[in-house]
């Protein structure tokens, strides 16, 4: 008889469970893809990259703004890669539609484990939207209109920026963040924290749950939010957006959940960018901008 480890998985379970990697072998391929149609994004939209939000070599991120110049609602991209891997450059793919639709698109770039830990990351990730608030307009871009969204890690940092409170993280309005785009998000650690991720994470149990944005409280009522995750992904994956949903609603939220047909833990961020299809239409909406 196996021991369990978390829920009804035995350890090999749970690992499995969150080694998205393993359930798609063309993982390579998509970063290939995703590298090349960024190039093309470059050259083809107004952007300025590796621009300085702090003091730290990693304190920096790219951003993207509509030709025509603002106010244009902003809306902040934070990537995956379990916190460890990944890049920004991966996903500067992902403006395109939104800047064509005229959002002003930022992609924060944050210090990997294991050179960093859980509690610094999402600091930095704080910086990011403070410096992105106090900076949007020289963009084109609304700070009056911030949104947030985030994939796999990514969409843990987006919750963990929702639950800052914000008049005490500089000076801002507490209701600073008026959306979020949850992509396959992690809003739970402790199965993170349980599985084959923390060997390199080393989370604690105690920073685990602080750093949990379902066991978060909120300091306002949750802003207008999408969780969405594919249907090609593990359970676990369907889990975490249920649990967070609901913690949400408890909350005084009233979120939206995506169960993405025919999607991937990776081919879900072309759903994402894609104004054709259900999802991401709902977050051009979102945005004001359908």
């Amino acid at each position: 008889m196996t021991n369990k480890v978390y829920l009804n998985y035995d350890q090999k379970e749970l690992d499995a469970q969150y080694n998205a990697r393993a359930k798609v072998p063309s993982f390579d391929a998509f970063v290939t893809q995703w590298l090349n149609r960024s190039e093309q994004v470059i050259s083809s939209l107004s952007c300025r990259l590796d621009v300085a939000y702090g003091d730290s070599k990693n304190d920096t991120l790219d951003i993207f703004y509509p030709h025509g110049g603002g106010p244009a609602p902003v809306l902040i991209f934070f990537h995956g890669g379990y916190w460890r891997s990944g890049d920004k450059s991966w996903f500067r793919f992902l403006a395109k539609s939104f800047v064509e639709h005229g959002a002003t698109f930022v992609i924060p770039k944050y210090t990997l484990f294991p050179d960093q830990n859980m509690d610094k990351l999402i600091d930095q990730c704080r910086r990011a939207v403070i410096w992105t608030h106090n900076n949007a307009t020289e963009y084109g871009g609304d700070n009056s209109r911030l949104f947030l969204s985030g994939h796999s890690a990514g969409g843990h940092i987006s919750g963990m920026m929702m639950a800052t409170d914000w008049s005490s993280r500089g000076n801002l309005p507490n209701d600073t963040i008026k959306g979020l785009i949850g992509i396959s998000g992690l809003y739970d650690l402790e199965p993170i924290r349980l599985s084959h991720v923390n060997k390199v994470l080393r989370l604690t149990k105690a920073c685990a749950s602080r750093n949990s944005p379902s066991k978060k409280s909120m300091s306002v009522k949750p802003p207008n939010t999408i969780i969405a995750h594919g249907m090609l992904e593990s359970e676990e994956y369907r889990r975490q957006a249920n649990y967070y949903i609901d913690r949400l609603h408890k909350a005084g939220g009233n979120p939206i959940s995506f169960a993405v047909e025919g999607h991937h833990h990776f081919s879900i961020l072309d759903a994402f960018a894609n104004p054709r299809h259900r999802f991401g239409s709902a977050v051009l909406s979102q945005l004001g901008l359908a």
